[in-house]
């Protein structure tokens, strides 16, 4: 058995955890990274956020040429699906991301364990590696950045075949006929599109009133119209009570559902995943919902052990993680970290996309907050045709006394890409004025933000 000590060990080897690993090792800790996977980058880079997007794009390309290509002028005769093709493209993607962090991992001198950790004290964890004898580890620091897992509804088990979680969603080899996503977030619409785009007869069952989880019901209105006219049928308030012959149940007020399915992809949320780490034994507690208690430094209950990302409160967002584990590696190293969880852009990466931050308007109007809302609509935005994307809208939501502005939500073509000015101008407290006054290139898409923000004085230039 053999041993090492260093200054900091981290616990996980996704966004969170190897984030925090190298800026640890940037600022002159040695560091150590250990992972179960023989790959760096955890769920996101391996199952999860980076393989899903590869799978989005090439599926919206299929569908561009499918659909929109003659409008273009682009005639194309025997358009068809290699799936096997797809699946490599993604996998190849994968491929470099996984490589690229090892090779980040090498250039900073961060030491990588392959194998399953395991708390033996406080200071010391000791690796099982399938290889070889297990490892022990000690630190002045541990951070712990296990990540979740897919919740299971306990009436209808994971088998991998026919009832899947997204880690199969990915990985189908052949396009479901019949494809029932059970869950309207970002998962479950993201992988429920791909498979949609590519001729799969998808329903989505969510137990809510709404899909996409928080997003004001204005956006929420518009984006479900644009899902059912790609094709994708959106059942809410429903409730799923089971899988059997072939067919999902469900109830609505009381009435029975049935949606026939060849495959169930399960996409109710995720858990905290820090099965077998032996937190007890590190004196490391958990809150009532099951995610490492941690303070405003995000240090544990246990005196220099820290939690990052997924395994604590907040939004499971792989962006989250990062500025988690950024500003813990400079605490630990006596600098001066920084996170501000109240402006964390949250993705629902479908054609158009979902993209917010902050305060939402409904939420704004529930809570009494006096605020001005401004809306501007990508069908009086140019490059918004001539990209095929004139679906959605910007809305700005500012404090109605201050300018201030409190959040945003846009649905549209790339929104995702857009929403980051937006962060950028609330980190400084900016207000719907500082961003209408910023000149935008024309023609852009980003366009729509200025006026939408131009909108919140009722000054929209381009708008009746």
């Amino acid at each position: 058995m053999s041993s090492e000590s260093f200054d900091l060990i981290v616990i996980g080897a996704g966004p969170g955890g190897y984030v925090c690993a190298f800026r640890a090792a940037q600022l002159g800790l040695k560091v150590a990274l250990v992972d179960k996977r023989k790959t760096l980058g955890g769920t996101c880079l391996n199952v999860g956020c980076i393989p899903s997007k590869a799978l989005l794009a090439s599926s919206e390309h299929f569908a561009f040429n499918r659909n929109h290509a003659a409008e273009h002028g682009i005639k194309i005769d025997g358009l068809s699906i290699d799936v096997g093709a797809m699946l490599k493209k993604k996998e190849d993607i994968v491929g470099k991301m996984t490589g690229g962090l090892a090779q980040l991992a090498k250039a900073r001198k961060v030491t990588v364990v392959i194998g399953e950790a395991q708390f033996v004290d406080g200071k010391t964890i000791q690796v099982a590696a399938s290889t070889s004898e297990p490892i022990t580890l000690t630190a002045k620091n541990i951070v712990i950045a296990t990540g979740s897992a897919p919740v299971e509804l306990p009436f209808m088990k994971f088998d991998g075949e026919t009832i899947v979680s997204s880690d199969h969603a990915i990985a189908f080899t052949e396009v479901p006929k019949k494809l029932v996503v059970v869950g309207g977030g970002a998962i479950g619409l993201e992988l429920g599109s791909v498979w949609a785009r590519l001729g799969s007869d998808v329903t989505v069952v969510e137990f809510l009133p709404q899909i996409a989880g928080t997003a004001d019901a204005d956006v929420v209105r518009n984006f479900t119209r644009i899902l059912q006219k790609q094709g994708l049928k959106i059942e809410v308030n429903a409730k799923v009570t089971g899988f059997k012959s072939g067919k999902l149940t469900a109830e609505r007020d009381g009435k029975p559902l049935e949606f026939a399915a060849d495959k169930v992809l399960v996409s109710v949320g995720r858990r905290p995943f820090t099965d077998g780490l032996g937190l007890d034994k590190a004196g490391v507690e958990l809150t009532d919902k099951k995610r490492i208690k941690v303070d405003a430094h995000l240090k544990t209950t246990a005196a220099n052990i820290w939690a990052i990302g997924d395994v604590i409160d907040g939004p499971m967002l792989a962006h989250k993680a990062e500025e988690d584990g950024a500003a813990v590696a400079e605490w630990i190293a006596g600098k001066a970290g920084h996170i501000n969880w109240d402006l964390m852009p949250a993705i629902i990466y479908t054609d158009p996309e979902i993209a917010t931050v902050g305060l939402g308007e409904d939420a704004a109007k529930k809570a009494d907050i006096k605020v001005n809302v401004g809306k501007f609509n990508f069908a009086a935005n140019a490059r918004a045709h001539a990209n095929d994307g004139a679906d959605g809208f910007v809305k700005i939501i500012a404090d109605a006394k201050t300018d201030k502005i409190l959040g945003a939500q846009i649905l549209g073509k790339n929104a995702g890409e857009l929403i980051s000015e937006i962060v950028t101008h609330m980190e400084y407290g900016g207000s719907a004025e500082d961003l209408a006054r910023t000149i935008h290139a024309h023609p852009t898409m980003s366009e729509a933000v200025k006026e939408a923000a131009l909108a919140v004085s009722k000054s929209a230039i381009h708008a009746l």
